[in-house]
């Protein structure tokens, strides 16, 4: 087999992408990544008004974006998106499964709607997403790309958020069985384990966890975070879309089943 060019690496004309969640945040930094690299991108995402302004923000810069509303908690809705996908743009050769939420609560405060609906959407409609699209690229015999946003938290609990980690925990030994059942396929099967990344709901997260202190007190704890991170900063959202460009690209053929851990450095202290 004859090596790329190195600028054919990342070029993704002719591709499908879907992405969950894609209309904010560390989702919207995958689409236009995906994006810019020539790939028609779909976003899945609950949020119809987010959504549009992020068409319309990416189509004014000549990108091929769509959106299909879809809450990934329901497998129905998880099949309208995929097939949604395929009809619009003729196939479906990338996943990125990105939607999740992360509400704060005690451990022995949670209760079983709190728990279901967490699982239901950072785990089970990542793997329904996972089997849907897998199945579309068993079919079309050309492989794929299926990128599981998981966090280290799966490595490493914050605190208060038992069923979030649990989910993202649940993610990553996803990803290993997936990447060994698709193999065969040449479907490759990787996640990424972001650390604090800047989004606006990560910081809605914060201030509801925060919401009893003052100002002072979270500027303190924010500084505390920061300083534990050897990078000496916060992540971005294009620091985790970049790391997804990686993956959904022909620059990371030989790799499958692995969880990329991006947050600075702070698992390291």
């Amino acid at each position: 087999m004859t090596p790329l060019m190195l600028n054919e690496l990342f070029k993704l004309q002719g591709k499908t992408a879907l992405v969950s969640g894609g209309a904010m945040g560390i989702g919207k930094g995958i689409v236009d990544r995906l994006s810019e690299a020539g790939a028609s991108v779909v976003i899945a995402d609950i949020d119809v008004d987010t959504s549009r302004s992020a068409i319309e923000e990416l189509t004014s810069k000549n990108r091929s974006v769509t959106f299909i509303q879809t809450d990934v908690s329901r497998v129905e809705e998880i099949q309208t998106a995929v097939d949604f996908a395929t009809k619009t743009y003729g196939s479906l050769d990338i996943l990125v499964n990105n939607a999740g939420i992360f509400p704060f609560a005690p451990m022995t405060m949670l209760i079983e709607e709190q728990w279901d609906k967490v699982l239901d959407i950072n785990l089970k409609g990542a793997f329904f997403f996972a089997q849907k699209a897998a199945q579309v690229m068993i079919e079309q015999g050309k492989g794929g790309k299926i990128i599981n946003i998981a966090s280290i938290d799966a490595f490493h609990p914050t605190g208060n958020l038992a069923h979030y980690d649990a989910s993202k925990g649940g993610m990553v030994m996803l990803t290993k069985s997936m990447a060994l059942e698709l193999g065969r396929y040449q479907i490759n099967v990787n996640a990424i384990a972001p650390g604090g990344i800047i989004t606006p709901g990560a910081q809605k997260g914060s201030a509801a966890m925060m919401g009893s202190l003052k100002p002072e007190q979270i500027e303190e704890l924010t500084k505390a975070f920061t300083a534990r991170i050897p990078l000496g900063r916060q992540g971005e959202p294009d620091d985790i879309a970049t790391v997804v460009l990686f993956l959904a690209s022909e620059a990371s053929k030989y790799i499958t089943g692995e969880t990329i851990i991006v947050d600075g450095g702070y698992l390291l202290s």
